[in-house]
């Protein structure tokens, strides 16, 4: 699959390199392309170019930063798989107020309105996000996926379960609102408490 990362931040980057090591053809957008990581296995270009590379494009840039870098992509990003990986925090990682009703990934929405936009990997600190700390004593951290569309929803969950993660659709994206409050919660437990970022949601669903 050919994939593009729009930023190598710790996110990104470890991303990135588990999306490598799945076989997928995966070019990571950056703004300075002077600042690419050292040893990175991934290919790197301009944001545009990334864009245009990726079937499924996957936002790994800070929420703050996406009323600047995103409108300008919105052409390139119509009608593409665009997965919103962000949370909007405040410089404290605090919430930032959107609203009772309103999400990340609806403001994203507005920012691309043709794009076919997917909230998966939110709730996932980057530091978990290698292939030693992927596997949970047996179990693999969940990808938790929210959006309106359906084969989107399965192109993501595909990828996501390629990278080692297990994913769960979870429904609409109107859910996304949930993912986030989910990861507001996971970072005061993990930062602000003391608990390190070495944590990761795992839904253990036994069928009978």
């Amino acid at each position: 699959m050919k994939i593009a990362l729009l930023g190598d931040g710790n996110f990104g980057g470890n991303l990135a390199e588990l999306l490598v090591s799945a076989g997928h053809d995966v070019l990571v957008g950056l703004r300075d392309l002077a600042r690419v990581r050292s040893h990175a296995r991934y290919r790197v270009a301009s944001l545009e170019e990334a864009a245009t590379h990726g079937d499924v494009v996957i936002i790994g840039i800070l929420y703050q930063a996406c009323a600047d870098v995103l409108p300008p992509l919105a052409g390139t990003l119509a009608g593409k798989i665009v997965v919103d990986a962000t949370n909007a925090l405040q410089d404290d990682w605090s919430p930032l107020p959107l609203g009772d009703d309103r999400s990340a990934a609806d403001e994203i929405g507005l920012l691309l309105p043709r794009a076919r936009l997917v909230k998966c990997f939110n709730t996932v600190f980057a530091d978990v996000m290698t292939l030693q700390r992927i596997d949970r004593v047996g179990h693999a951290v969940t990808a938790f996926i929210a959006g309106d569309d359906a084969q989107a929803n399965a192109t993501v969950a595909d990828m996501a379960a390629s990278a080692g993660f297990a994913p769960i659709v979870t429904g609409p994206l109107r859910n996304a609102r949930y993912l986030e409050a989910m990861a507001h919660l996971n970072i005061p437990i993990a930062v602000v408490r003391g608990g390190g970022t070495n944590a990761a949601f795992v839904y253990h669903q036994v069928r009978t």
